[in-house]
């Protein structure tokens, strides 16, 4: 069985998107299948219509199961989601993990052994990391022999990558086994000059490192998950499927493990060719520690460069583009979800942005566009409200 992790500390890159439909675009292919969700948010359970309410056990219960003298085997758990593609979900329980195993023995290995355990049953397993360093990613690396980090081509991306991957390698370097590191570029939007340029230099310095294959920004993968389906289920035909299906075809054609003896080096040496190309790039786009006053004083000139939330300094910005809309605003947690109190501006290029300084803390929020309340197509963090809709959620630290 060849394991995946779909890894990356910062929040709103697209990694439930990309395991979710990773997945899916393998099980298409008659490949035996299983996602495992190691975010205590449980997102891929969202993004799948599995009910909250019916999910008795988690992976977290498999992890813990042995050292609580309950064993619970990983083929006892799955949601069997379609032909050749199940699901072990997660759950807000996976957050106290740490905590239930400090002091037991190998407790970084209790993935990888659940997973061995099925190893017969499935030629593929994804595994959805949570958007955090820690023990819950340790094991998914532990139980890897590949790693993918995406990375969307926004402008503010950049910042940290170098630092997120070589926190990466650190955490690897405990691991006795060669992991295929690679970086996907994610939620590419052809439309800004950012995006382009990002995704060109992304390609020139990080060269055989970089997946060919471009998972492009698509509306219809969010819508997609808002409805709990796949992109292949949701609209076959969209660009977002297509996508998919060239990444799924580009890992399967990686899968000998004699051509994959030859690619693959050890962990550490790949990471460090990886962080020595994100400092290049970063210094290309000019978007380094030193710069980062200049990057701020000519924020208002990029934010037609990228859609979404970003936290920058002391506020967090908000950028959506309606250019057919004639007002849009935003309710939230954070102005006791009255519209009228946080209008957007519209810029010249049909644009909308607005910047509020949020204390630190967990929000929720919904775009009101010409009188129309809906969640922030730009936004992949989500939750359903009392409505049986979904409201975007930002968090500040």
């Amino acid at each position: 069985m060849r394991t995946i992790a779909v890894v990356n500390q910062k929040g709103g890159c697209g990694k439930t998107t990309v395991s979710i439909n990773l997945a899916s675009a393998l099980a298409a292919r008659g490949l035996r299948t299983l996602l495992v969700d190691m975010d205590p948010q449980g997102h891929c359970a969202v993004g799948l219509a599995v009910p909250e309410e019916q999910i008795e056990q988690s992976i977290y219960d498999v992890m813990v199961g042995e050292s609580c003298g309950e064993p619970l085997r990983i083929s006892e758990m799955v949601w069997k989601i379609c032909d050749n593609y199940d699901l072990a979900p997660g759950s807000i329980d996976l957050a106290a993990f740490e905590q239930q195993m400090a002091g037991v023995e190998d407790r970084e290995e209790c993935l990888k052994r659940a997973l061995s355990e099925v190893a017969g049953d499935y030629d593929y397993a994804v595994i959805d990391c949570p958007p955090s360093v820690g023990s819950l990613t340790f094991n998914a690396i532990k139980a890897s022999s590949d790693v993918i980090v995406p990375v969307d081509t926004g402008y503010f991306s950049l910042h940290g990558l170098s630092k997120q991957l070589s926190t990466l390698s650190v955490l690897s370097q405990q691991c006795d086994n060669e992991i295929n590191v690679m970086v996907l570029a994610s939620m590419y939007d052809v439309r800004t000059k950012m995006g382009r340029e990002i995704l060109g230099e992304l390609k020139k310095h990080f060269g055989d490192k970089m997946f060919k294959t471009v998972v492009n920004f698509n509306t219809k993968l969010k819508e997609a998950a808002s409805l709990g389906q796949p992109i292949s289920e949701y609209d076959p035909a969209s660009k977002g499927c297509k996508d998919f299906n060239a990444l799924a075809d580009e890992l399967v054609s990686t899968d000998s493990r004699a051509e994959r003896a030859e690619m693959v080096e050890s962990l550490q040496a790949k990471l460090d060719a990886i962080s020595a190309s994100a400092d290049e790039l970063l210094a290309t786009a000019g978007v380094t520690e030193t710069s980062t006053a200049s990057a701020t004083a000519t924020m208002d000139e990029k934010l037609a460069d990228f859609y979404g939330v970003r936290k920058l300094d002391d506020a967090v910005v908000f950028v959506s583009l309606y250019p057919r809309a004639e007002e849009v605003q935003i309710a939230g947690d954070f102005n006791g979800w009255q519209p009228e109190k946080t209008p957007m501006q519209k810029g010249e290029d049909g644009t909308w942005h607005v910047k509020l300084p949020l204390a630190a803390g967990r929000y929720r929020y919904r775009m009101v566009v010409d009188g129309q309340w809906q969640q922030d197509p730009y936004n992949e963090i989500t939750e359903m409200n009392p409505f049986g809709e979904c409201n975007s959620v930002v968090e500040v630290h």
